[in-house]
């Protein structure tokens, strides 16, 4: 498989950091668009989704959405939310994830001439996936540890990572991720802790999606209880689902084997 390349990406009015990992050349394959987490950017997957894409003999798109990784920076990012053409400027709101699935998710698989992607979404990523899965045609849909609704237990974690981002580590392993690491971190930290984002809750929403959906979870995740994928199954039976013992927030980093196994016989699964 060719080698990768970073660059930007122009989608409506913003610059967008992505990276296209080209498919086994001569052949029509279903391209894996991945989708960060709260914290995550390109660079944070590492080089996990080459080794996905090369495993699947599938092409791939990586981005990295507005304040985060190099993506053209959110302008005053603690401040009041302005929306200037499609440029945000301030605070993230609470319908956040809706704007990207709806709106930023479907201008940049056009700008890219991707139809139909295979979507690949972690925690912020997955929840993403599935609302434009429930919106547009996807050939399937993956997801780790996504928020279909807000936990406590997801509020908790999010107030321990404020700590070790003022007063441990989480700062500086950040800093290789974002060129702005201050405004990734707190546009993401103040959304989930406001209390309008309280009652977000997409699971009424589940029922639209009509491809292949796998929800894969951690039993050790400290951001959200099995809850979150056996709503989705029960709103979407034809779910698969994988619950991991000895598995926190990131399922393809703590247990990246059986993910893999998944992930082969999903695929192998609907693509027959």
């Amino acid at each position: 498989m060719p080698t990768p390349v970073i660059e930007k990406t122009m989608v409506l009015g913003l610059a967008l950091e992505t990276q296209y990992l080209p498919g086994p050349a001569g052949i029509s394959t279903p391209c894996l668009v991945f989708l960060h987490e709260g914290l995550g950017s390109v660079r944070m997957w590492r080089d996990w989704p080459a080794q996905v894409c090369r495993q699947l003999g599938c092409a791939g798109l990586l981005y990295s959405r507005q304040g985060y990784g190099w993506s053209d920076p959110v302008v005053d990012v603690r401040g009041p939310s302005v929306q200037l053409a499609k440029q945000r400027q301030g605070r993230l709101l609470p319908d956040y994830m809706h704007r990207e699935a709806l709106e930023i998710l479907p201008a940049l698989l056009a700008a890219r001439g991707i139809e139909r992607p295979v979507l690949l979404g972690h925690s912020d990523g997955g929840t993403i996936a599935l609302l434009h899965a429930a919106h547009f045609a996807v050939q399937a849909c993956i997801v780790m540890a996504p928020h279909v609704m807000v936990e406590p237990i997801s509020l908790q974690a999010i107030q321990q990572a404020r700590h070790a981002f003022e007063h441990g580590p989480l700062r500086k392993r950040l800093m290789a991720q974002h060129a702005d690491v201050d405004g990734a971190f707190w546009q993401w930290h103040d959304v989930w802790l406001s209390p309008a984002f309280r009652s977000f809750d997409i699971r009424a929403q589940l029922g639209q999606i009509k491809a292949p959906l796998l929800a894969i979870q951690g039993l050790n995740d400290p951001y959200g209880s099995m809850a979150q994928i056996d709503d989705i199954a029960r709103e979407l039976p034809h779910t698969q689902q994988l619950k991991l013992p000895d598995c926190g927030h990131a399922p393809h980093r703590d247990q990246p084997a059986a993910v893999a196994h998944a992930l082969q016989a999903f695929m192998a699964k609907w693509r027959a």
